[in-house]
Formats: C-alpha cells, sequence, structure tokens
C-alpha cells in the first residue's frame, strides 16, 4: 500500500513494519492491558484507510463548524483519515513565531523529536509507525508568545459493517507540539467522525453491531521546552462503533508548565495511555480528564506521572461516569526516580456508577525510589451521593432532575479548570447533551435558579 511522503518517513514506516512483525499483539495478562478486554479484539477486522471519503471543501466546512465551537484559534488544522488536508491561519502570526506543517509536505529531513516521546512500545505503537500517512508539525519558537490556540480537528470516516471485505478502517493521525525556551501556547485536539460531510456515510442511531466501523489509533508527542508553557486539550467524540487506542506522551523541561485536558465521550471502546515525563527541575503537569459511557461503551485510561528531576510536581485528576451497561477502567502510576528529591505528586481518580448494570474500576499505584516526595493518591467508584440528591429534593426538585443537577455539578468543576474556556464550555454542553435521554430532562435551567431578570 503506497501513502506517500518524504523518503524519511518511508524509511521510518518500513523499520516500524518489520518491529511490528516481529512482535505479539498485547494481552489482558499484561498489567497496563488488565481489565481492557483486548483479548477479544480483532486486528484482521480491519484495514487501513485508501483516503478520503468526500470532497476537501465539504470537509473544511464540517471542521470550521467544529472548530467555531471552542472559541477563538491561531490557526486551524483539518486532517482526513490521518491526512492534512487544510492548514487555515485565522489570527496572523509570524512564520518564525509559529509554524504548522504537514509531514508529508515539509522538506529537509525528519523532525528529530518525532517518535522520540511515543516510542512504539508494543505491537500497536509498532502498527502506528508503520502505517501512519502523516503528521501535523507544530512549532513555537523560542520567547514567543502565541494568545489563542492551535486546533486540529481530525475527521475518520467509518465503513458499516458488512461493506467491501467486510472490514472497517483503521486511521493513524499523528501530532507532534514543539515549545522552544520560555515559549507560550496552546493547542486543541478534536476526533470526530466524519459522517456530516457530504458523500460520507451516516453514523449515529445505529446499534452497536450494526453501526459504521472504524479503528482510530492517535498519537501526540508534547515536548515543552524549559521554562515554557503549553496549555493542550484532547476531545474524542467518534461514532458508536469505533475503536480507539489514544496515546499521548510529555515532556516537560526544566521551570516548565505543561496543562492537560482530555474528554472522552464516544467509541465503542475508548483507551487513552498518557505518559507525563518530568524530565527538568521543577518541572510541572496538571493532568485531566473526564469521561462520560453509556449504552455499551467502555473508556479505559492509563497513566504514567514519571518524576526524573528534583523539585518536580505533577498533579492527576480524572474523573467519570457510566451508565447503562457502561464500563470504564482507570489504572495510573506515580514513579518518582532517584534524584528526584523534593518531587510533589498527587494522583485522584473519581467514578459515578449511575446504573445497576455499569462497572468501574480503579488501580492507583505508587513507585517511590527516593527519600524527601510527596505523593498522594485516591480513588472512589460509587453512586451519587444522597445527601446531594436529598438536598435538592427538599428544595422542590423532582428526584430524576435532582439526579441530573449532581452529574452535572460533577463534571462542571472539572470543566472549570479547562485550559481554554471554550473547551470547559464545550465539555459541559456535551456531557449535558449525552445526558439527556438516560437521566430526566426536566427544567434544569429553573432548578438551576435562572437569571429572573
Amino acid at each position: 500500500m503506497a501513502l506517500g511522503g518524504p523518503e524519511w518517513l518511508s524509511a521510518r514506516r518500513a523499520g516500524a513494519w518489520d518491529r511490528f512483525a516481529a512482535s505479539t499483539v498485547p494481552t489482558e495478562a499484561e498489567e497496563v492491558w488488565r481489565y481492557s478486554g483486548i483479548d477479544a479484539f480483532d486486528l484482521e477486522a480491519y484495514e487501513p484507510a485508501t483516503g478520503p471519503d468526500g470532497p476537501a471543501g465539504a470537509t473544511l466546512a464540517v471542521a470550521r463548524s467544529l472548530a467555531d465551537a471552542l472559541g477563538p484559534r491561531a490557526v486551524l488544522v483539518v486532517t482526513r483519515n490521518g491526512r492534512v488536508e487544510t492548514v487555515e491561519t485565522a489570527t496572523p502570526v509570524p512564520a518564525d513565531v509559529l509554524s504548522v506543517t504537514s509531514a508529508r509536505g515539509a522538506a529537509g529531513p525528519a523532525p528529530e523529536a518525532l517518535g522520540v516521546l511515543a516510542t512504539g512500545r508494543d505491537a500497536f505503537g509498532a502498527l502506528h509507525d508503520a502505517f501512519v500517512a502523516d503528521a501535523v508539525l507544530v512549532r513555537v519558537a523560542p520567547k514567543a508568545v502565541v494568545g489563542d490556540p492551535v486546533v486540529v480537528v481530525h475527521l475518520v470516516d467509518a465503513t458499516p459493517s458488512g461493506g467491501p471485505g467486510g472490514r472497517g478502517v483503521s486511521v493513524f493521525p499523528r501530532v507532534l507540539v514543539e515549545l522552544g525556551a520560555s515559549a507560550e501556547a496552546g493547542v486543541v485536539e478534536l476526533v470526530a467522525p466524519a459522517a456530516s460531510v457530504p458523500g460520507s456515510r451516516p453514523v449515529g442511531g445505529e446499534r452497536p453491531s450494526d453501526a459504521p466501523r472504524a479503528l482510530v489509533m492517535p498519537v501526540t508527542e508534547l515536548d515543552v521546552a524549559d521554562d515554557a508553557r503549553l496549555r493542550y486539550a484532547n476531545l474524542q467524540v467518534l461514532a458508536a462503533g469505533t475503536t480507539c487506542m489514544a496515546v499521548q506522551a510529555s515532556r516537560v523541561g526544566r521551570d516548565a508548565t505543561l496543562r492537560s485536558f482530555t474528554a472522552g465521550l464516544g467509541g465503542a471502546y475508548s483507551r487513552v495511555r498518557t505518559d507525563s515525563d518530568l524530565v527538568g527541575q521543577a518541572g510541572r503537569s496538571a493532568l485531566l480528564a473526564a469521561y462520560l459511557g453509556t449504552d455499551h461503551q467502555v473508556h479505559d485510561f492509563r497513566t504514567l506521572q514519571d518524576h526524573h528531576a528534583p523539585r518536580t510536581e505533577s498533579e492527576l485528576l480524572f474523573k467519570g461516569a457510566v451508565a447503562d451497561t457502561a464500563r470504564s477502567v482507570y489504572t495510573g502510576m506515580i514513579r518518582i526516580r532517584r534524584g528526584a528529591r523534593g518531587a510533589n505528586a498527587f494522583q485522584t481518580n473519581h467514578n459515578l456508577v449511575l446504573s445497576e448494570g455499569a462497572h468501574a474500576d480503579s488501580v492507583p499505584n505508587l513507585d517511590i525510589d527516593e527519600n524527601d516526595v510527596r505523593c498522594s493518591h485516591a480513588s472512589t467508584v460509587g453512586p451519587i451521593d444522597e445527601d446531594q440528591r436529598y438536598y435538592l429534593e427538599t428544595r422542590g426538585i423532582e428526584p430524576a432532575v435532582a439526579e441530573r443537577l449532581v452529574v452535572l455539578g460533577f463534571f462542571s468543576d472539572l470543566a472549570g479548570r479547562a485550559p481554554f474556556p471554550g473547551v470547559g464550555r464545550w465539555v459541559e454542553d456535551a456531557v449535558g447533551a449525552r445526558l439527556a435521554g438516560r437521566l430526566a430532562d426536566g427544567p434544569v435551567d429553573d432548578a438551576r435558579g435562572g437569571d429572573d431578570g
């Protein structure tokens, strides 16, 4: 299969294919895949996407509409089935300050950082590298400040069951973000179905057995140099028949800061592996995530807060809810390496179980190899707090409406900490829309005590 692109990318794919051919697909016997259900996954049910399934102009219109809901932006990048289609500047920024390019169209040698942070740790990592069609390269110059974020919209086509060959498509989006020393910038990724593009196949309302199928394997690398500040958000709203296995890897330098926010709402099985390496003294990371599972969805999060240097700080807060027969899995590791004296690390995972058939697993872990450090972890799994429900009901709010308000409040606190105001509003709206029909719609605005003028 000819994927095209520069010679270095083709050579990189060939080496990755050799690694994949020599490896074995992960199993649930491995701790990092425990509870995942990976043993039932059939890789042969998918084949690489051959290209977009619709006109480029319509793709751009859909991407603009999705991006507009997230607030102002400096640049809009649109990919379709992993290939960059458009790079559109919204706010004039000099090229020597902000560079946003496609790997397929980039001249010169391979980007040095590409593949350094998210190495092919297992067969799926090698598979991604073997079939990646393109990559979005975002570079911010040292000391540059870019106020509005770069927004990357990844659109994915899907194949109905029983389509040609009976296989779904596989897509491999790739993004590399490099911030120079003392730079400040933001990036938002949105992964969504391309179903609303004319010419593509519709999704929505399908039963899991006949929903269009796709395997999406995004990889994002965030390289934050010394004294730099990166705000990052990743939002996933893929279609009901999609399997998503994502990797987010970051490296944070001396006195640098990474604020990361992940929202998982779509897909049949959605997995995100987040590895954050704090390699410079006094580097800081804040890793936040929100996820909501309904129907038969599975949301699977694996995290690593890896402290290499002294006085580094990391905070992790992941909050999720599952309803119907949905499941969620969270396993996290705080690792304090020898030499990381004075490190502070916090890890918290809270889960609401909204239905008797739903289930959540939460397994936090610590691996400490140094003295003079502060580490804590906590997790909760349970139903809605009865005291909160009772408080609302005693003020005349119907039980079903009270339950919906509690769940919205559970996510609202986290959304308020999103790195961009538009992303926080998007999360609140998306969660509210997903709850409709499962927890009573009711007069929620009135119950909140709306503006009477």
